[in-house]
């Protein structure tokens, strides 16, 4: 399912298998969870996709080809792709360790070819094996939910009581990873979303609410996932004094200007960019100690359309797969 032109559907295609170069695997697809990322790509909201573009970039398949100079991962390893698909490894962040910074990078389903459709070509290490996840539509929302959760979280830092602006994929999964650390989760979601409030509770939220009213307590930490700038200065209202508010989205809509008031008591706001590979790494050896379980709604792959519109309209709770 193909994007040929900014705001237009996806349409379907057939195209010949692909081969891999070097240094590159060929993945047989199981499924590809939907991101709201993939909306900002169709909708335009992220400049400059390569197009023609199959969108993509949560994963998850079998390793059925393999180009020269791989020895891992070898053919018949399931593995998840994410977001974050080649580094140039030579730039000032990359050889600093922060590669989600890279100044040439590679992203799945932006500048490459990504997961809706039956294979994909990844860079073999930019690929994760999935070793113990046995379900690839469970493991599919891990792969970017998951990893920018994580990510958002580490940035956040140790703070007990932590609010999740925006109660999707990412929210499901990372309210999972603060109960087992011991910390207090309050869900703010859209206004009147009673079922996502539910989930929230059901997952062991202390509380649940709409994001434009007040947190029954004051914050260390708020973290947003939805792509609303309004959202900015009504979490900086939550978080008490040093608190921090991390924008854990790619796309944001503008901040609306607010008082130096909301900041001031050394309260700060800072952004997360993509991820890097030892985010990865921890995060998918944490999953199965935590007993991250995804709320998961599956779309075959030719309705990949009507899975974006859902998700554009809130209609599902989780998080949107793709099967082929």
């Amino acid at each position: 399912m193909a994007l040929s032109k900014i705001g237009r559907p996806l349409s379907p295609e057939e195209r010949p298998d692909p081969h891999p170069g070097m240094g590159e695997i060929r993945v047989r697809i199981e499924a590809c969870a939907v991101c709201r990322t993939d909306l900002h790509v169709v909708d335009g909201e992220l400049p400059n996709p390569k197009l023609p573009i199959i969108p993509g970039h949560e994963i998850v398949g079998i390793v059925d080809a393999v180009g020269a100079g791989v020895r891992e991962p070898g053919v018949g390893t399931r593995v998840g792709v994410p977001w974050l698909g080649h580094t140039c490894g030579v730039c000032q962040y990359c050889l600093a360790g922060r590669e989600n910074l890279c100044d040439r990078p590679g992203f799945t389903g932006y500048t490459r070819d990504g997961g809706f459709a039956s294979q994909v070509i990844a860079d073999a290490a930019f690929a994760f094996p999935l070793i113990g996840f046995d379900d690839p539509v469970a493991a599919a929302p891990l792969m970017c939910a998951g990893l920018i959760g994580w990510r958002s979280l580490k940035i956040a830092g140790e703070g007990r009581r932590i609010g999740l602006y925006g109660f999707g994929a990412a929210a499901h999964i990372l309210l999972q990873v603060c109960r087992w650390q011991g910390r207090e989760v309050y869900a703010f979601t859209r206004a009147g979303d009673e079922a996502a409030q539910r989930l929230a509770v059901s997952l062991g939220a202390t509380w649940a609410g709409a994001s434009d009213g007040p947190a029954p307590e004051p914050l260390d930490v708020a973290i947003i996932f939805a792509p609303v700038g309004e959202l900015v200065p009504v979490a900086l209202r939550t978080v008490k004094k040093g608190g921090r508010v991390v924008c854990g989205g790619i796309y944001m809509s503008d901040i609306p200007q607010f008082p130096y008031r909301l900041l001031w008591e050394e309260r700060q706001l800072v952004s997360v960019a993509n991820l890097t590979r030892k985010d990865a790494t921890e995060f998918l050896a944490l999953a199965p100690k935590v007993g991250v379980k995804t709320t998961t709604t599956v779309y075959p792959l030719e309705k990949a359309n009507d899975a974006l519109e859902d998700l554009r309209r809130g209609r599902f709770q989780g998080a949107a797969v793709l099967r082929p």
